[in-house]
């Protein structure tokens, strides 16, 4: 089945397509990691997004019953250079094309990824498009140039109806952007009592749970497009701690004051370095987000720097000077690691526990 992913910039990439034989388009982005193809598919922060794989073999593990991040996957595409067909893995359960036509997810194999991503490093991310290999190129360029992705990405992956993931301890509520399941697992391993909530919930229902804590996820899209969060961050604030994740790091910049903009091809991957500004020690993070705090803007607001990428020194960290409140732009839940950061959610513990007494 041959396919050709085409870039609304006019660029042409010929492979061979696995999954779904549906066309696709959505966000170009491209991610570094090793490892994790699995955790990525189903990460909710991917949703709308066209992910192109760095590393050159992906599949050889297959796809087991345990890594995902979610029950549906929300990406829209997947570009590789090399697919496996025979993988090998006491895990593996089925393969990724077979995931991909159980999911109805397309993808496209044999590419030149590393022209790809030196593409998208120079020009920033792009609208793109997996089509057949007879689609007209001119046509699909000029739909690429005038379509208007939908901008309600987190509200597309977010839970629709609270539900409890019960404990014997603190209890949290989760707020769900697109939550990984790997952060329930993270705050069930430390025995939280969970309830999970959809995006649009509001302070007041919030605070009538009398939660010890309350854990903003990660999620899709740009942080401004999420107005009625921040509505329900200021209510929040400084009645309850608060722990912040990726877009729940951002949704707290903006609650505060601060602003956000777009990176230029963003951070995806799980090798980036990031420095505790407070601590002096230097963390390797998985990351996955195309918006940042810009720090300018945190100058005239209740909000402290406490991490900072060493890639090319964007925000990763802030903490609220006054009320019990941080967050962070990378994931410490993440899967298959780096587990460098985890130590975050013991802090969240300690939080809540040191704002009962």
């Amino acid at each position: 089945m041959k396919k050709k992913l085409i870039l609304e910039s006019g660029e042409v990439f010929h492979g061979e397509g696995f999954g779904t034989e549906l066309e696709t388009a959505g966000e170009v982005v491209f991610n570094t990691g090793m490892t994790g193809y699995q955790e990525l598919i189903s990460d909710p922060s991917y949703c709308g997004q066209i992910v192109c794989m760095t590393y050159p073999l992906i599949g050889n593990y297959g796809i087991n019953r345990d890594d995902y991040e979610s029950i549906e996957p929300a990406i829209k595409g997947l570009i590789v250079k090399e697919l496996c067909d025979l993988p090998s893995n006491f895990r593996t359960q089925i393969t990724l094309d077979e995931l991909f036509k159980k999911k109805n997810l397309s993808g496209i194999s044999g590419v030149d990824t590393r022209r790809l991503t030196r593409i998208l490093r120079n020009s920033g991310v792009v609208k793109g498009k997996i089509v057949n290999a007879d689609a007209d190129e001119s046509a699909v360029v000029a739909e690429l140039k005038s379509t208007n992705f939908p901008t309600n990405q987190v509200e597309q992956v977010s839970t629709k109806t609270p539900y409890a993931n019960p404990g014997r301890g603190l209890k949290v509520v989760l707020v769900d952007f697109g939550s990984k399941l790997g952060i329930i697992r993270e705050l069930s391993q430390r025995n939280c009592d969970i309830t999970v909530v959809s995006q649009d919930v509001t302070a007041e229902e919030i605070l009538l749970m009398n939660p010890d804590g309350v854990m903003l996820s990660n999620g899709p899209g740009d942080p401004e497009d999420n107005q009625h969060a921040l509505e329900m961050i200021r209510g929040i604030l400084g009645k309850v701690p608060i722990f912040g994740i990726c877009l729940g790091h951002q949704l707290i910049g903006l609650a505060c004051g601060a602003k956000t903009f777009k990176l230029k091809f963003g951070h995806r991957g799980g090798n980036h370095p990031v420095l505790d500004l407070e601590k002096n020690k230097v963390a390797i993070t998985s990351q996955n987000h195309g918006y940042a705090v810009d720090q300018e803007s945190l100058k005239n607001t209740d909000l402290i720097e406490t991490h900072i990428a060493l890639n090319d020194r964007t925000n990763e960290g802030l903490k609220h000077k006054i009320h019990p409140c941080f967050s962070v732009q990378y994931h410490p839940e993440a899967s298959p690691g780096p587990e460098d950061a985890n130590y975050l959610f013991d802090e969240f513990i300690e939080l809540m526990e040191n704002f009962k007494k």
